[in-house]
């Protein structure tokens, strides 16, 4: 009797190994790969948001029709944070310990990405972060489990730098968003202006709320103050909302601007024939640049299937789903940990040239471009004119400074 019960237990066992199998998660290569995107998907910040998750979505869409990624399909649950940290922490948790997802992605908030940073770095998961451009993501608080796929406040104040120190403009304003982005682009801006233009100086500083709609009081102040130009640092909404509110006003006519993103489609098409001539913006993506067969493809592709020009988040989305895709294929497996190692240094193809993710700080090495906004004859709304493009290397930190920052934290 004792024998048969030790054979019943072997198989019970046997059993039991069989289902754990089966339900184990995407490291142990049997299921599925579930992916979470954290992100803004309620307000005015949906005009960045909507593009990263359907070109995200295009891809993985692809890539399924043609049995997955080394045969593992694509799945993925969407979360919407609503530009808050405490939903986007309580929406990542969700994610993990209910929807037991492999990888994360999102999201537009820097404070949000911040704090999931922080989670993915207890949990061991993935977290490829699209839209947020604080340099605090891959520089002080960058970690083995976090992957910057857009630029941050390092590179568009090195980008905007070289713009702006060829003007022959000596006295600054900064205004903007007072929250964490919002100060990193500013302090990003005009720390590398000083080291290429010593005798530039800051006159002053607007910050307002985030989402405030009422401007003009603010710029009515700025224009008081008489500045030879004034350097926005705004984010989501806040970028349409200054450059209607700069048109309207008049502003946008007597002292000359700096946004980033400012020439760029999502901040453009709302304005339609409304936005203000020759701001000086920076991008890393308009659906007409570069004139190249990669990126036609890309935009009749994007426009195929959702009726609408592609936006920079289309870029963001896009190229997150090449370095996960091509992250699995260069690892061999299904495997989270192997899937990190292989994305140091992985180049990918992009609508903009061939993109790296830099090993040493997991930072796509995106191109920048920048340009002024002009009336077009083409289209129903304005885009970006005289554009130059700076290399991603040079504006990025050495590997040296961001080792040197993640050591001082």
């Amino acid at each position: 009797m004792r024998g048969k019960l030790g054979l019943r237990s072997f198989v019970l066992l046997g059993s039991i190994l069989a289902i754990s199998l089966v339900l184990m998660p995407v490291h142990g290569e049997a299921r599925n790969i579930k992916v979470g995107l954290v992100d803004c998907y309620s307000g005015g910040a949906t005009t960045f948001t909507y593009d990263v998750r359907d070109a995200f979505k295009l891809a993985m869409d692809k890539v399924n029709s043609k049995g997955g990624i080394l045969g593992k399909k694509v799945v993925i649950t969407t979360r919407d944070t609503k530009f808050k940290v405490d939903i986007g922490i309580s929406v990542t948790k969700e994610l993990i310990m209910r929807e037991e997802v492999d990888i994360l992605v999102g999201t537009i908030n820097s404070s949000v990405a911040l704090a999931i940073g922080e989670i993915v770095k207890k949990e061991k998961i993935p977290f490829f972060c699209t839209f947020s451009k604080s340099a605090k993501i891959t520089g002080e608080k960058g970690q083995r489990y976090v992957f910057a796929i857009t630029e941050n406040t390092t590179m568009i104040g090195k980008a905007a730098a070289a713009g702006l120190a060829k003007k022959p403009y000596i006295k600054y304003w900064i205004a903007g968003d007072d929250y964490e982005y919002g100060h990193a682009l500013g302090d990003g801006v005009w720390t590398n202006l000083k080291k290429l233009k010593s005798d530039v100086k800051l006159i002053g500083q607007s910050w307002w709320k985030v989402g405030e709609p009422e401007l003009t009081p603010y710029l009515t102040a700025i224009m008081a103050a008489k500045p030879d130009a004034v350097i926005f640092a705004t984010g989501g909404a806040s970028m349409v909302n200054i450059m209607k509110a700069s048109k309207a006003t008049g502003f946008s006519e007597k002292i000359p601007m700096f946004v980033h993103t400012g020439t760029e489609l999502s901040t453009l098409m709302p304005l339609g024939q409304e936005a203000p001539a020759d701001v000086l913006g920076t991008s890393n993506y308009y659906f007409y640049y570069p004139d190249t067969p990669e990126n036609k493809a890309f935009v009749k592709e994007f426009e195929k299937a959702y009726k609408r020009y592609p936006r920079v988040g289309a870029l963001y989305g896009y190229l997150t789903a090449q370095y996960i895709i091509k992250g699995f294929e260069k690892a061999g497996s299904i495997n989270t940990e192997k899937l990190i190692d292989a994305l140091g240094g992985l180049t990918v193809d992009s609508p903009v040239g061939r993109v790296e993710m830099r090993a040493c700080d997991h930072q796509a090495q995106l191109p920048m471009f920048i340009g002024v906004t002009k009336k077009s004859p083409k289209y129903p709304f304005f885009i970006a004119s005289d554009i130059k493009t700076i290399p991603g290397p040079e504006t990025m930190p050495t590997c040296e400074e961001v080792s040197k920052a993640r050591s001082n934290k």
